[in-house]
């Protein structure tokens, strides 16, 4: 099987034309883009694409789930060659062969591979069916590239591929293997790595990989969201951290955490996106729909009844149906067998938790939930996709095609309705560009809407292939990841073929 092959014969007779289009425009240096918004200032965008049709470049890619990333001449993404994936157990999969976890570097103007590099991968962690070891998207200061692997850690590259420095982490206790992209500020290269025990925030200097600051968060369990940057017009930036039942805000700098809302639900994926000074983030979780809490049993009183042989634990041959023992895996957050208080809190609390969109108002110290909160929503939320706020509309896309957009001042519905041919899940977080928004259903349905309270479905576009990363729109072009390719489209350019035969 060959990948990133270029067809040369197609190739060289376009690179004069290619060579004379305009110089890049922007970057794209972190996942969704400046500070996650999903908001580009590129124009001339296709309504209608696909495999056939507005494509300047297209390139085999190994799969992954990654977003790519934009710097200069380069796109880089990651990637896993040559898995054998298997049942792991508890609904999850691992690879069983020899899968090589990459880093790629595209040409931005051609798709041509500049580079290759192969991470080190030690251990073969599990994942659920719907995810991949190349999840994280990579992070970029303009000239290198920052990489995370939940099977190995850390990596940076320089523009040519020299590895720069690398940092092994975990490891993890995640069993749906990890999400969270890696961001910078400034000299910082910051990560989340919340997991179902030992959950931290780590800094470290972009230069030479050495740990910055290290923050414990073992108060918090698994969790897929990649934090946001806000800057208050008066005093230092602040990392706003969507985490397992709370919202946390940390100072940048030091990693000293400042305040908090409670309230989330449980193992959050979206980004939180930022508008002046209200920050809005949403997370669902299966069992949160209910609009009461779910009220569960103190671990005392749990003891009574369920702790056959006295010795103050849970086990699962003591849980009362097989049902409970199929589950048992998501209440022994430590896998050692049994279930002891603080695991048995953490489930109360999940059980508890609603599901939930939240505008909160920056500002304070400590505990700000019955100060800060200005609305909440309950339903018809996404479960993975990331809110959009795009000119002057929020806007939420929900499984099964259901859009809606709110009023970011008070949570009223705008309008809602289902995408009619994209009904399916949906993964991709929705991008705004030119007065449009652009969003694609795991299916591959690109869906093209005209931004608006009264927003308005121009096309849908077949991509016939899954899509799990949330597309780029720059200068005049929307660069789209697919399972098995990376495209770029643009209006009227002359079509360039870079595949092999597989």
């Amino acid at each position: 099987m060959s990948y990133l092959g270029v067809n040369n014969t197609l190739l060289f007779p376009l690179l004069p034309i290619l060579a004379s289009l305009a110089a890049p425009a922007a970057d794209w240096t972190q996942f969704r883009g400046p500070n996650g918004s999903g908001i580009s200032d590129a124009r001339r965008l296709p309504v209608e694409f696909g495999p056939g049709q507005n494509v300047t470049w297209q390139i085999d890619l190994p799969p992954g789930h990654s977003s790519p990333v934009f710097a200069g001449d380069h796109i880089f993404l990651t990637a896993v060659e040559g898995e054998t994936l298997a049942s792991a157990g508890r609904d999850k999969v691992a690879d069983t062969g020899n899968g090589k976890l990459l880093t790629l570097c595209l040409d931005r103007r051609t798709g041509r591979l500049l580079w290759r590099r192969e991470s080190p991968r030690p251990r073969r962690e599990r994942f659920q069916p719907t995810g991949s070891a190349a999840s994280p998207s990579p992070v970029t200061d303009g000239r290198n590239v920052y990489v995370f692997f939940g099977d190995f850690g850390l990596l940076s590259y320089g523009p040519d591929g020299n590895e720069r420095w690398r940092v092994p982490l975990g490891p993890f206790n995640n069993v749906n293997g990890h999400g969270t992209s890696p961001i910078l500020y400034k000299n910082l290269l910051i990560l989340l790595c919340d997991q179902d025990s030992d959950s931290y925030l780590l800094a470290v200097d972009r230069d030479t990989g050495r740990t910055r600051w290290r923050v414990d968060r073992s108060e918090i369990t698994r969790g897929y969201a990649t934090p946001v940057v806000f800057q208050p017009r008066n005093g230092p930036a602040e990392l706003i951290v969507s985490g397992a039942l709370q919202l946390d805000s940390y100072a940048v700098e030091t990693g000293e955490k400042l305040w908090w809302v409670r309230g989330m639900s449980w193992q959050p994926k979206s980004l939180p996106v930022i508008q002046e000074d209200i920050i809005y983030v949403h997370s669902w979780e299966g069992g949160g729909e209910a609009e009461t809490p779910t009220e569960t049993p103190s671990f005392q009183e749990t003891l009574v009844t369920l702790d056959k042989n006295a010795d103050s634990l849970i086990s699962e041959q003591e849980l009362p149906d097989e049902r409970q023992r199929r589950g048992f895996y998501l209440l022994d957050l430590n896998s050692n067998g049994t279930v002891d208080e603080r695991e048995w809190n953490f489930y109360r609390a999940r059980r508890a938790a609603r599901n939930t969109l939240v505008a909160i108002r920056h500002g304070g110290k400590g505990d700000r939930t019955n100060t800060n909160v200005l609305w909440r929503m309950q339903k018809f939320l996404p479960n993975v996709p990331s809110p959009l706020f795009y000119q002057g509309v929020l806007y939420i896309i929900k499984d099964g095609g259901i859009l809606t957009s709110l009023d970011p001042q008070t949570g009223a519905i705008l309008k809602q309705g289902r995408l009619a041919g994209a009904l399916g899940t949906y993964y991709s977080s929705p991008v705004g560009v030119d007065g449009k928004i652009y969003l694609i259903s795991q299916e591959g349905k690109a869906v093209v809407l005209q931004a608006g309270a009264q927003w308005e479905i121009l096309a849908v576009n077949p991509l016939d292939d899954e899509v799990y990363a949330t597309p780029v729109p720059l200068d005049d072009g929307l660069y789209v990841r697919t399972r098995s390719r990376l495209y770029r489209f643009a209006q009227a350019k002359p079509v360039l073929t870079s595949t092999e035969p597989r």
